[in-house]
């Protein structure tokens, strides 16, 4: 039989199957971190050894810069400016390079690691940032590994912050992306610090802000009722009105 031929006594048959519509997947939520689950995030590492200092440093500057894990990797000494306006140079997809603010207590962790690693010494311009015991740039597993230790270490010390079973590098992207949102900040310049070629991508951030959505509600609602109005139950004669009204 020739597969080309046609069959028209099937044509409605073919429609009514083309026709069923598929079935809706319910879509999941973007994995993050709240804000207090982030704090105690943070809180693990231990400020009295130099990995200690590292990993906090690693970690903060992964989530302060919205930075996917490859650029943080690729981050070199040459590319953070601690002079104000104090700023690090992410080069992300495509090659494309763009400039991050980074906050005044981001930049004070920094300047202290780097000080404290001598990468701010003549000839270290083309080092790695972030380096293992090897000296060696991070990897993607060995920055995962750092941020499983310490989630199992945030989720023994407050077991009832409802921490996620695993932390991964793009989770603390995420997390900062919609902590943006929930602060106000406009979508146009969450899309600059992420580094999306456009706003599209970044929209999808506002499906899974709750937060955001409450507020805008709550801005928009129109107060239809007085707090003066009594209720009607109080109200005797419209109470003996419907008990009449009931009677056969």
């Amino acid at each position: 039989m020739n597969k080309n031929n046609c069959y028209p006594e099937i044509l409605l048959e073919s429609q009514k199957i083309l026709g069923i519509p598929f079935k809706k997947k319910q879509q999941p939520t973007i994995p993050h971190l709240t804000l207090a689950q982030l704090t105690h995030l943070f809180e693990q590492p231990s400020s009295a050894t130099k990995k200690g200092r590292r990993d906090l440093t690693l970690m903060v500057v992964l989530y302060d810069a919205g930075a996917r894990v490859q650029e943080l990797i690729d981050l070199k000494a040459c590319d953070v400016r601690l002079t104000q306006p104090a700023t690090i140079t992410l080069t992300g997809k495509g090659n494309k390079k763009r400039n991050i603010p980074i906050m005044a207590k981001t930049r004070n962790l920094l300047e202290g690691y780097m000080t404290e690693n001598h990468l701010l010494d003549p000839g270290r311009q083309q080092s790695p940032v972030f380096f293992n015991s090897r000296y060696q740039a991070f990897t993607r597993p060995g920055i995962t590994y750092l941020l499983d230790k310490y989630l199992k270490q945030a989720k023994r010390n407050h077991q009832d912050e409802g921490f996620p079973d695993s932390l991964h590098p793009h989770m603390l992207r995420h997390s900062k992306a919609l902590h943006l949102l929930e602060s106000g900040v406009n979508l146009i310049y969450i899309r600059d610090l992420l580094g999306h070629v456009s706003v599209t991508t970044t929209e999808i951030y506002l499906k899974f802000d709750t937060e955001v959505k409450r507020k805008a509600l709550e801005a928009a609602y129109l107060q239809v009722t007085s707090p003066d109005t009594p209720a009607w139950e109080e109200n005797t004669d419209i109470l003996q009105w419907l008990q009449n009204f009931c009677r056969p």
